[in-house]
């Protein structure tokens, strides 16, 4: 996020001390809070100075990636992103004495469980309007593309899938995705207190066309007769979203990308994290996440480094992003 905030920053500078003249507004909006919901960062100012920030088209995160062969690669843009639901289970049990567990109900031993089957849960797969066009974009061989193609066969195979990251990439990609990352409570825990309930965050991941009553219904599945011990509450919640191709903005990308890459493609995903796109795409304007990296950033090894060991990003991919949105902007409102 923060190469291509850089990477945007110096583009809008350096189109600003040149003297460019653009047709129209040319916005650099930098905010902050996206990882924690947007609630106080780019929904507020939705809010409360839409008219500040508002744009038709907006570039964001997170695009660029080069996939297939060498002398035709697909590149990466994201068009569209999975939604998010995420939810407080508060899970009830009877406060005792910690010297005797003996056929106590003890809330931390129930939440073990529930988080347990959160972990496990498999839900069958679905596939969003873009997923063919994803997989093929790979560069994979037929057999594979017809299994990850084949909702009857795509869970056996990612679950022996030698490769984890990449077999966690194509789960998140065609199934809701329920993830158990933080556990706590009401009041300060002790030792020697069994406690009566403890507080167990989710982060959900739905796909396309997946409303509140479907995460509901996920959470029984993933839950069964836990389900009936469990109080949810809405921590976040925003649907799918998904901006059009074809437009003059798409057109300006393909060209700004075909500069150094002539044999390149675009290539348009869905990606199963969230970006501010979403506030854009629901003001009505076409959100596209973009960028430009070098051919040698592996997308699996690239993709690992998400709040993972090592973030970073190679100095090339830096600069190919940096005259990558200056290109765009020259082409789109020059």
């Amino acid at each position: 996020m923060l190469n291509l905030t850089s990477s945007m920053a110096v583009a809008f500078r350096h189109l600003a001390t040149t003297g460019f003249k653009p047709r129209g507004d040319l916005i650099f909006f930098g905010v902050a809070d996206e990882e924690a919901g947007s609630k106080v960062g780019a929904e507020w100012l939705a809010k409360h100075e839409r008219d500040a920030i508002y744009s038709d088209y907006v570039l964001t995160e997170s695009g660029g990636i080069h996939l297939g062969n060498a002398e035709s690669p697909s590149i990466i843009m994201n068009v569209g992103e999975k939604g998010i639901a995420w939810r407080k289970l508060r899970v009830a049990g009877v406060p005792g004495h910690g010297s005797r567990p003996f056929r106590s109900d003890n809330a931390l031993v129930r939440a073990a469980a529930i988080v347990q089957r959160l972990a496990e849960y498999r839900p069958p797969p679905r596939f969003h309007e873009l997923w063919r066009e994803q997989v093929e974009s790979f560069g994979l061989d037929d057999e594979t593309n017809a299994i990850l193609l084949d909702p009857n066969k795509i869970n056996d195979y990612l679950e022996t899938f030698p490769f984890p990251t990449i077999a966690s990439h194509f789960w998140s990609c065609t199934h809701t995705t329920l993830s158990p990352n933080v556990i706590g409570a009401e009041h300060p825990l002790k030792t020697n207190i069994i406690p009566g309930h403890i507080d167990i965050e989710v982060d959900i991941r739905t796909l396309p066309g997946e409303d509140a009553d479907a995460v509901d219904a996920h959470l029984a599945a993933a839950l069964g007769d836990l389900y009936e011990h469990v109080e949810v509450a809405e921590l976040l919640t925003h649907p799918s979203t998904l901006s059009q191709i074809g437009t003059p903005l798409w057109d300006s990308i393909e060209r700004a990308v075909q500069r150094p890459f002539p044999t390149a493609t675009l290539s348009p995903h869905l990606i199963v994290g969230f970006t501010d796109s979403r506030v854009y795409r629901d003001m009505g304007a076409v959100a596209y996440g973009a960028g430009l990296f070098s051919p040698t950033l592996d997308a699996i090894q690239y993709s690992d480094r998400f709040h993972g060991h090592n973030e970073r990003v190679d100095v090339e991919s830096m600069a190919l992003s940096t005259q990558f949105f200056i290109d765009v902007a020259q082409d789109f409102v020059g």
